[in-house]
């Protein structure tokens, strides 16, 4: 029911669910970092944790059955609000919000903190996987021509450090259904994690 109202809503009505969800989200973001970096003491996480309960109770009385997927307002603009690199709906996506340039790269300037580490201070490698391969995927796809990971390829260059990072990705061939692409990850110092795949055009969007 959920799915068939929100194929039917306006822009103005999406912008305002946003407006509705994003705060949330990123206050659960913020938990996640402060639950990571307290120390306070037992009495004082006992006491949040049933704040946290009680607030998860109140979320969980009208709710989904399964995930979010990915769900289209009235004039076919996409809602992935679900999605792990991206979602508005999801505290554990950074989110990595990507600009699309003239010449089809797309690329973003993104935040990423305690709750990616993998190494003591720096991004944990799967994590930058995940993130290259959604940009990458990203990258690989034109509007209404949608092409999803076939194989990907890493080379990790140095470790990253958490932080302020940025992210880029290009097309750099087609060939017939395959599109081949490449795109990194950096911090200041420069280049951190290189990644290259290729990316196939589903069959439901061949026609």
């Amino acid at each position: 029911m959920l799915e068939d109202t929100l194929q039917k809503l306006s822009a103005d009505e999406v912008a305002r669910m946003r407006a509705v969800y994003e705060p949330l989200t990123q206050s659960v973001r913020e938990l996640i970092d402060a639950t990571i970096r307290t120390e306070v003491a037992a009495e004082a996480i006992a006491a949040v944790q049933a704040e946290i309960d009680a607030a998860t109770a109140q979320l969980r009385a009208q709710q989904l059955e399964g995930s979010f997927g990915i769900r289209f307002g009235a004039h076919g603009s996409e809602m992935p609000w679900g999605n792990a690199v991206i979602g508005v709906r999801n505290p554990i996506a950074p989110p990595v919000e990507l600009i699309r340039a003239d010449d089809g790269s797309v690329s973003a300037d993104f935040h990423l903190g305690a709750a990616y580490e993998g190494p003591p201070g720096h991004v944990h490698g799967g994590v930058s996987a995940m993130i290259l391969d959604h940009v990458l995927g990203e990258g690989a796809s034109l509007p209404g021509q949608p092409r999803l990971t076939g194989t990907l390829t890493m080379r990790y260059r140095r470790m990253t450090r958490l932080g302020d990072l940025h992210t880029e990705a290009r097309i750099v061939r087609t060939e017939g259904i395959k599109t081949y692409a490449v795109g990194h990850i950096a911090d200041a110092e420069g280049i951190t994690v290189e990644a290259e795949g290729v990316f196939i055009t589903p069959r439901w969007a061949r026609d």
